[in-house]
């Protein structure tokens, strides 16, 4: 099977540090013609761009575009279409998270999760679809999480932002139908980045040795996991270059599982 992205152009948001990086890296090396390495400042873009450059030497230095942008407001988006106004497949990563209890979430939390996590890739999508559709080729993903379908008690500002992925993933793929252009969610299950490590020895203490620290995390916190560890950026990442290449021009209005097989899930 040969992902062939070559003459493409890619913009991947929030895509400075673990899986957002780990798809800038799989994307560029499957020959896109331009990668967007999205981030809020200047310092972590070079960062990024360069940490790339390394892991994929026979990558083209022009290929990776730095997209500096908070792309969560209207002006970052303004300087995110203005640094690449037309992408072929675009892949809305951007995301955050932490740990709160329920009934301490404010308004204002609320209002950040949905800004960021959602509002954030509706207005790219709005931007970019439509352009797709004239060309009768595109791909439009959204990262989801396996937080969506089993929302974690310490998180359901998280998981109900990662639920409306589903359903905005589900409605753009409706208004494509028959364009040529296909719309995704990605359900990504834990995934292995330095937040992540951060969250998991909040919960479970600095003690462990790290292997048995996120095999406790898994086993307390996640039990329903059928793998029964963290999954790698690099997992993820590949399943997102899949469906943004023409190989999965049969997929569209999907939420494709990359979490671990939770047994409990129930999926729209």
């Amino acid at each position: 099977m040969q992902i062939d992205l070559s003459g493409k152009r890619v913009l991947v948001t929030g895509s400075t540090q673990g899986i957002g990086l780990a798809i800038v890296e799989q994307l560029a090396a499957a020959g896109a013609a331009a990668v967007g390495v999205n981030g809020r400042s200047e310092e972590s873009v070079g960062r990024a761009v360069a940490q790339a450059r390394d892991a994929r030497p026979g990558v083209p230095a022009d290929a990776l575009v730095p997209v500096v942008a908070d792309v969560a407001t209207d002006e970052g988006f303004a300087r995110a279409v203005e640094a690449m106004p037309d992408v072929d497949v675009l892949v809305n990563n951007l995301g955050i998270f932490e740990s709160r209890p329920a009934l301490e979430i404010t308004d204002e939390e609320w209002r950040r999760f949905f800004e960021v996590n959602v509002l954030a890739g509706v207005r790219l999508t709005r931007h970019h679809l439509p352009r797709m559709v004239e060309r009768g080729w595109g791909r439009v993903l959204f990262v989801a999480s396996d937080s969506a379908v089993v929302t974690p008690v310490e998180m359901i500002h998280y998981g109900m932002s990662k639920t409306a992925l589903l359903a905005v993933s589900r409605g753009f793929a409706k208004e494509a139908a028959g364009s040529g252009v296909t719309v995704n969610s990605v359900i990504a299950g834990p995934t292995h980045t330095g937040g992540v490590e951060d969250f998991v020895r909040s919960l479970v203490g600095d003690d462990l040795p790290w292997d048995e620290a996120q095999r406790e995390f898994m086993r307390t916190h996640r039990p329903q996991s059928l793998l029964q560890r963290l999954i790698e950026p690099s997992e993820i990442a590949a399943m997102v270059a899949y469906l943004s290449s023409p190989l999965a021009s049969a997929t569209t209005g999907g939420a494709v599982r990359v979490d671990g097989g939770y047994v409990d899930a129930i999926l729209p």
